[in-house]
């Protein structure tokens, strides 16, 4: 797993526990800015050597003991190399982007990083593994499953139909202005009509009465009829 003395990202090396014994202040900072003016770099198939040791080649482990993803980077060491650009802890990303992490925490600290670093062979051999950190890697850790989503609900935009209202009964308005069922008779009211007069013009048998008896749904007075309204005659 890697290494992680007293919180440091990264082992110190025998350069500077030389300088730190010797006295010589700033040393400890100077030696790795030095050494990270060559880039570092190993092939996929090194970083994948160094995964068998540390993890089981296991890119997505997380066994709780504080190491994290294929290459068992502590939480402090994923962040140092820049890992929380791609997930939150290594074993949350995918294999791509934690390679691409460890060939930055090589280039800071080294192949001593990583205690299986001669298991696996890792050395600064200069190759770049050529890995896709994007969406599209092909080595990418497996989504979580997505919940299912939900069926899409009707639109409440205003063209959509409501349920139909029942309609109102349709009126004729009265000389007076009060409203009155105009009736859906095939007999139209005219000015001057009466009940009488309609059911002698119409041959209504039984005269008024039969008629005023066919349609008093709408006329409640057999002496008030009102244009526009619509009697049956049978």
């Amino acid at each position: 797993m890697l290494l992680n003395s007293k919180g440091k990202h990264r082992r110190p090396s025998k350069v500077t526990r030389i300088a730190t014994l010797a006295g010589v202040t700033g040393a400890a900072v100077a030696v790795p800015l030095m050494g990270a003016t060559s880039a570092s770099a190993a092939s996929v198939e090194t970083w994948d050597a160094v995964a068998q040791c540390e993890s089981g080649g296991n890119w997505s482990i997380n066994t709780g003991n504080g190491y994290y993803g294929g290459l068992q980077f502590s939480q402090s060491s994923w962040a140092a190399a820049g890992g929380t650009q791609y997930a939150s802890r290594a074993d949350l990303a995918s294999k791509d982007q934690q390679i691409a992490t460890a060939e930055k925490l090589l280039d800071m600290q080294g192949p001593g990083a990583w205690a299986c670093a001669g298991a696996g062979g890792l050395t600064n051999d200069g190759v770049d593994p050529g890995v896709n950190t994007g969406s599209g890697s092909g080595e990418s850790k497996p989504e979580q499953a997505q919940p299912e989503r939900q069926a899409e609900q009707p639109t409440t935009r205003s063209e959509q139909r409501e349920a139909p209202k029942a309609e109102s009964k349709k009126t004729v308005t009265t000389p007076t202005g009060e409203k009155v069922q105009k009736g859906d008779g095939e007999y139209k009211v005219e000015a001057g009509d009466t009940l009488s007069s309609i059911a002698q013009a119409e041959g209504v048998k039984g005269g008024w009465s039969k008629l005023f008896e066919l349609n008093d749904d709408i006329v409640k007075d057999a002496d008030l009829i009102f244009p526009g309204q619509q009697l049956h005659l049978k």
